[in-house]
Protein backbone atom coordinates (compact mmCIF):
# COMPACT_ATOMS: atom_id res chain seq x y z
CA UNK A 1 0.00 0.00 0.00
CA UNK A 2 1.28 3.13 -1.24
CA UNK A 3 2.18 6.57 1.67
CA UNK A 4 -1.06 8.21 1.41
CA UNK A 5 0.54 10.57 3.07
CA UNK A 6 3.65 11.14 0.60
CA UNK A 7 5.00 14.94 0.83
CA UNK A 8 4.57 16.60 -3.03
CA UNK A 9 7.56 18.57 -4.19
CA UNK A 10 6.68 21.95 -4.89
CA UNK A 11 6.33 23.79 -8.31
CA UNK A 12 6.19 26.69 -9.65
CA UNK A 13 5.41 28.29 -13.07
CA UNK A 14 5.66 31.62 -14.30
CA UNK A 15 3.47 32.33 -16.93
CA UNK A 16 3.88 36.14 -18.83
CA UNK A 17 1.34 37.83 -16.85
CA UNK A 18 0.60 35.01 -14.07
CA UNK A 19 2.58 32.58 -11.49
CA UNK A 20 0.99 29.78 -10.98
CA UNK A 21 1.74 26.93 -8.13
CA UNK A 22 1.58 22.84 -8.14
CA UNK A 23 2.88 19.49 -6.47
CA UNK A 24 3.76 16.80 -7.93
CA UNK A 25 3.75 13.44 -6.87
CA UNK A 26 6.52 10.27 -8.24
CA UNK A 27 9.72 10.55 -10.46
CA UNK A 28 9.52 12.94 -13.47
CA UNK A 29 11.04 10.38 -15.36
CA UNK A 30 7.84 8.75 -15.20
CA UNK A 31 5.13 9.30 -17.75
CA UNK A 32 2.94 12.86 -16.91
CA UNK A 33 -0.46 13.04 -15.99
CA UNK A 34 -1.85 16.65 -15.00
CA UNK A 35 -4.62 16.67 -12.55
CA UNK A 36 -6.97 19.53 -12.05
CA UNK A 37 -8.89 20.11 -9.76
CA UNK A 38 -12.61 21.22 -8.78
CA UNK A 39 -14.26 24.54 -8.48
CA UNK A 40 -12.85 26.61 -5.02
CA UNK A 41 -10.49 22.90 -4.31
CA UNK A 42 -6.54 23.08 -4.78
CA UNK A 43 -3.81 20.65 -5.30
CA UNK A 44 -4.91 18.79 -1.64
CA UNK A 45 -8.05 17.82 -3.22
CA UNK A 46 -5.17 15.01 -4.88
CA UNK A 47 -3.31 14.57 -2.05
CA UNK A 48 -4.48 10.96 -1.30
CA UNK A 49 -5.19 9.97 -4.78
CA UNK A 50 -1.58 11.14 -6.43
CA UNK A 51 0.40 8.99 -3.85
CA UNK A 52 -1.50 5.64 -5.17
CA UNK A 53 -0.46 6.68 -8.83
CA UNK A 54 3.29 7.84 -8.22
CA UNK A 55 4.45 4.60 -9.23
CA UNK A 56 3.69 4.58 -12.32
CA UNK A 57 3.09 8.16 -13.21
CA UNK A 58 4.23 11.61 -12.43
CA UNK A 59 1.38 13.32 -10.67
CA UNK A 60 1.14 16.99 -11.42
CA UNK A 61 -1.33 18.19 -9.37
CA UNK A 62 -1.77 22.05 -11.04
CA UNK A 63 -3.77 25.04 -9.37
CA UNK A 64 -6.09 27.35 -11.30
CA UNK A 65 -5.53 31.19 -11.09
CA UNK A 66 -7.47 31.85 -7.65
CA UNK A 67 -7.31 28.93 -6.39
CA UNK A 68 -4.72 27.91 -3.70
CA UNK A 69 -1.26 29.02 -3.83
CA UNK A 70 -1.48 30.21 -7.85
CA UNK A 71 -1.97 33.77 -8.15
CA UNK A 72 -4.94 35.62 -8.81
CA UNK A 73 -6.01 37.70 -11.67
CA UNK A 74 -5.03 41.81 -11.95
CA UNK A 75 -7.68 43.93 -10.62
CA UNK A 76 -10.77 44.10 -12.82
CA UNK A 77 -10.15 40.65 -14.65
CA UNK A 78 -12.74 37.71 -14.54
CA UNK A 79 -12.28 34.52 -14.65
CA UNK A 80 -13.91 32.47 -17.37
CA UNK A 81 -13.64 29.10 -18.27
CA UNK A 82 -11.57 29.62 -21.75
CA UNK A 83 -9.50 31.45 -20.25
CA UNK A 84 -8.92 28.21 -17.54
CA UNK A 85 -8.36 26.51 -20.97
CA UNK A 86 -5.28 29.02 -22.28
CA UNK A 87 -3.72 29.01 -19.16
CA UNK A 88 -3.46 24.93 -18.54
CA UNK A 89 -1.99 24.96 -22.37
CA UNK A 90 0.58 27.63 -21.28
CA UNK A 91 1.32 25.85 -18.28
CA UNK A 92 2.28 22.40 -19.95
CA UNK A 93 4.26 24.55 -22.43
CA UNK A 94 5.55 25.50 -19.28
CA UNK A 95 6.30 22.91 -17.70
CA UNK A 96 7.81 21.32 -21.51
CA UNK A 97 5.09 18.55 -21.92
CA UNK A 98 5.33 17.29 -25.12
CA UNK A 99 2.62 14.88 -24.54
CA UNK A 100 0.81 14.12 -21.49
CA UNK A 101 -2.65 12.46 -19.73
CA UNK A 102 -5.07 14.74 -18.35
CA UNK A 103 -7.06 14.34 -15.51
CA UNK A 104 -9.58 16.26 -13.88
CA UNK A 105 -12.15 16.62 -11.10
CA UNK A 106 -15.53 18.43 -11.30
CA UNK A 107 -14.24 21.72 -12.50
CA UNK A 108 -11.09 20.36 -13.61
CA UNK A 109 -13.05 17.32 -15.86
CA UNK A 110 -14.57 20.41 -17.59
CA UNK A 111 -11.97 22.30 -18.24
CA UNK A 112 -9.47 18.90 -19.53
CA UNK A 113 -12.26 18.12 -21.57
CA UNK A 114 -11.63 21.24 -23.34
CA UNK A 115 -7.94 21.22 -23.29
CA UNK A 116 -7.98 17.73 -24.89
CA UNK A 117 -10.39 19.03 -27.22
CA UNK A 118 -7.97 22.26 -28.24
CA UNK A 119 -4.82 19.84 -28.56
CA UNK A 120 -5.96 16.40 -29.33
CA UNK A 121 -2.61 15.13 -30.35
CA UNK A 122 -1.11 16.35 -27.40
CA UNK A 123 -3.35 14.01 -24.56
CA UNK A 124 -2.74 10.60 -24.47
CA UNK A 125 -5.14 9.51 -22.38
CA UNK A 126 -8.23 11.71 -20.82
CA UNK A 127 -9.59 10.61 -17.31
CA UNK A 128 -12.81 12.66 -15.79
CA UNK A 129 -14.52 12.63 -12.40
CA UNK A 130 -17.80 13.83 -11.94
CA UNK A 131 -17.16 16.34 -15.19
CA UNK A 132 -17.63 16.33 -18.96
CA UNK A 133 -17.67 19.64 -20.28
CA UNK A 134 -18.68 22.71 -18.64
CA UNK A 135 -21.56 23.75 -17.51
CA UNK A 136 -23.89 24.45 -20.66
CA UNK A 137 -26.89 26.54 -20.98
CA UNK A 138 -29.78 25.02 -22.69
CA UNK A 139 -31.27 28.85 -22.94
CA UNK A 140 -33.91 28.56 -20.21
CA UNK A 141 -32.25 30.95 -17.98
CA UNK A 142 -29.70 32.67 -20.38
CA UNK A 143 -31.25 35.88 -19.99
CA UNK A 144 -31.68 36.61 -16.29
CA UNK A 145 -27.96 34.71 -16.27
CA UNK A 146 -26.85 37.09 -18.46
CA UNK A 147 -28.48 40.02 -16.66
CA UNK A 148 -27.33 38.99 -12.99
CA UNK A 149 -23.84 38.17 -13.76
CA UNK A 150 -23.78 42.25 -15.34
CA UNK A 151 -25.51 43.77 -12.08
CA UNK A 152 -23.63 45.87 -10.45
CA UNK A 153 -23.43 43.81 -7.46
CA UNK A 154 -22.16 41.19 -9.58
CA UNK A 155 -19.00 42.67 -9.13
CA UNK A 156 -18.91 43.47 -5.57
CA UNK A 157 -17.05 40.49 -3.52
CA UNK A 158 -18.07 39.54 -0.67
CA UNK A 159 -16.00 40.22 2.79
CA UNK A 160 -13.68 37.04 3.70
CA UNK A 161 -14.34 35.66 6.50
CA UNK A 162 -12.06 35.09 9.32
CA UNK A 163 -11.91 31.58 11.14
CA UNK A 164 -10.59 31.45 14.24
CA UNK A 165 -8.59 28.13 14.18
CA UNK A 166 -8.09 25.96 11.20
CA UNK A 167 -10.52 23.46 13.31
CA UNK A 168 -13.35 25.50 12.70
CA UNK A 169 -12.30 26.14 9.06
CA UNK A 170 -12.72 22.30 8.35
CA UNK A 171 -15.64 22.50 9.46
CA UNK A 172 -17.25 24.56 8.00
CA UNK A 173 -15.60 23.08 4.40
CA UNK A 174 -17.36 20.41 5.44
CA UNK A 175 -20.70 21.23 5.98
CA UNK A 176 -20.58 23.17 2.55
CA UNK A 177 -18.98 20.54 0.94
CA UNK A 178 -21.01 16.88 2.61
CA UNK A 179 -17.41 15.56 2.72
CA UNK A 180 -16.21 14.21 6.15
CA UNK A 181 -13.69 16.45 8.04
CA UNK A 182 -10.99 14.21 7.88
CA UNK A 183 -11.45 13.81 4.12
CA UNK A 184 -11.82 18.05 3.69
CA UNK A 185 -8.70 18.64 5.37
CA UNK A 186 -6.43 18.40 2.97
CA UNK A 187 -7.61 20.95 0.65
CA UNK A 188 -8.57 22.82 3.67
CA UNK A 189 -5.25 23.33 5.22
CA UNK A 190 -3.75 24.62 1.46
CA UNK A 191 -6.26 26.45 1.02
CA UNK A 192 -6.25 28.71 4.13
CA UNK A 193 -4.02 32.01 4.70
CA UNK A 194 -2.62 32.92 8.42
CA UNK A 195 -3.70 36.71 9.25
CA UNK A 196 -3.29 38.77 12.43
CA UNK A 197 -6.66 37.79 13.54
CA UNK A 198 -6.71 34.06 12.16
CA UNK A 199 -7.13 32.61 9.06
CA UNK A 200 -8.67 33.19 5.99
CA UNK A 201 -9.28 31.51 2.43
CA UNK A 202 -6.27 32.00 -0.16
CA UNK A 203 -8.74 31.66 -3.17
CA UNK A 204 -10.02 34.68 -4.21
CA UNK A 205 -13.53 36.22 -3.70
CA UNK A 206 -14.39 36.73 -7.27
CA UNK A 207 -14.72 32.96 -8.14
CA UNK A 208 -18.41 32.85 -6.54
CA UNK A 209 -19.48 35.44 -8.91
CA UNK A 210 -22.15 34.72 -11.41
CA UNK A 211 -21.19 33.89 -14.94
CA UNK A 212 -22.77 35.79 -17.44
CA UNK A 213 -22.52 34.08 -20.46
CA UNK A 214 -22.20 29.96 -20.80
CA UNK A 215 -21.62 27.58 -23.97
CA UNK A 216 -24.82 26.45 -25.41
CA UNK A 217 -25.36 23.29 -24.48
CA UNK A 218 -24.93 22.25 -28.83
CA UNK A 219 -21.61 23.73 -28.67
CA UNK A 220 -20.33 21.28 -25.89
CA UNK A 221 -21.55 18.63 -27.64
CA UNK A 222 -19.54 19.76 -30.44
CA UNK A 223 -16.69 20.31 -28.87
CA UNK A 224 -16.88 16.69 -27.11
CA UNK A 225 -17.19 15.66 -30.46
CA UNK A 226 -13.71 16.02 -30.74
CA UNK A 227 -12.49 13.99 -27.83
CA UNK A 228 -10.61 10.76 -29.89
CA UNK A 229 -7.86 9.92 -27.92
CA UNK A 230 -9.44 7.19 -25.22
CA UNK A 231 -11.64 8.54 -22.61
CA UNK A 232 -12.80 7.17 -19.00
CA UNK A 233 -15.83 9.02 -16.95
CA UNK A 234 -16.33 8.42 -13.57
CA UNK A 235 -19.91 9.20 -11.82
CA UNK A 236 -20.87 9.41 -8.17
CA UNK A 237 -24.00 6.88 -7.75
CA UNK A 238 -26.74 8.53 -6.55
CA UNK A 239 -25.87 11.50 -9.73
CA UNK A 240 -24.87 14.49 -7.94
CA UNK A 241 -27.67 16.99 -8.37
CA UNK A 242 -26.13 19.41 -10.70
CA UNK A 243 -24.67 16.78 -12.96
CA UNK A 244 -28.25 15.06 -14.14
CA UNK A 245 -27.61 11.50 -15.41
CA UNK A 246 -29.68 12.09 -18.96
CA UNK A 247 -27.69 14.98 -19.91
CA UNK A 248 -24.07 13.23 -18.91
CA UNK A 249 -25.14 10.32 -20.56
CA UNK A 250 -26.28 12.87 -23.81
CA UNK A 251 -22.66 14.39 -23.40
CA UNK A 252 -20.95 10.83 -23.27
CA UNK A 253 -22.50 10.03 -26.46
CA UNK A 254 -20.82 12.32 -28.12
CA UNK A 255 -17.10 10.41 -27.21
CA UNK A 256 -16.73 7.63 -29.58
CA UNK A 257 -15.45 4.84 -26.99
CA UNK A 258 -16.12 6.45 -24.03
CA UNK A 259 -15.81 4.29 -20.63
CA UNK A 260 -18.70 5.24 -18.08
CA UNK A 261 -18.17 3.76 -14.81
CA UNK A 262 -20.47 4.48 -11.22
CA UNK A 263 -19.17 4.11 -7.51
CA UNK A 264 -21.01 4.78 -4.44
CA UNK A 265 -20.04 8.28 -3.10
CA UNK A 266 -20.19 11.39 -3.26
CA UNK A 267 -18.94 14.46 -5.26
CA UNK A 268 -15.00 14.09 -4.19
CA UNK A 269 -14.76 10.25 -4.65
CA UNK A 270 -10.77 10.50 -5.37
CA UNK A 271 -10.95 11.66 -1.41
CA UNK A 272 -13.89 9.34 -0.62
CA UNK A 273 -12.35 6.30 -2.35
CA UNK A 274 -8.54 6.94 -3.23
CA UNK A 275 -7.66 3.38 -3.73
CA UNK A 276 -10.73 1.82 -5.43
CA UNK A 277 -10.51 5.26 -8.16
CA UNK A 278 -6.69 4.94 -8.56
CA UNK A 279 -7.46 1.02 -9.49
CA UNK A 280 -9.99 2.68 -11.91
CA UNK A 281 -7.45 5.09 -12.78
CA UNK A 282 -4.56 2.88 -13.72
CA UNK A 283 -6.51 0.51 -15.43
CA UNK A 284 -7.08 3.24 -18.44
CA UNK A 285 -3.97 4.36 -18.01
CA UNK A 286 -2.27 1.57 -18.10
CA UNK A 287 -4.27 0.84 -21.48
CA UNK A 288 -6.63 -2.26 -20.56
CA UNK A 289 -9.60 0.83 -20.34
CA UNK A 290 -8.67 1.27 -24.45
CA UNK A 291 -11.76 1.58 -26.81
Amino acid sequence: MPDAAATPAELSIALPSLSLRAQAWGDPALPPLLALHGWLDNAGSFALLAPRLAGRRHVIALELPGHGHSGHLPPGAHYHFVDYVRTVLAAIDALGLERLDLLGHSLGAGIASLVAAAAPRRIGRLLLIEGLGPLGDDGSQTLPRFRAGLAPQAGAARPLRVFRDVEQAVSARAIASGLRADLARPIVERGLLGITDGWHWRSDPRLTRATPLRLAESQVHALLRGLDMPTALLLAEPATAYLPSHPMQVRAACIAGIRVAHMDGGHHLHLEHPQAVADWALVHLEGTGRH
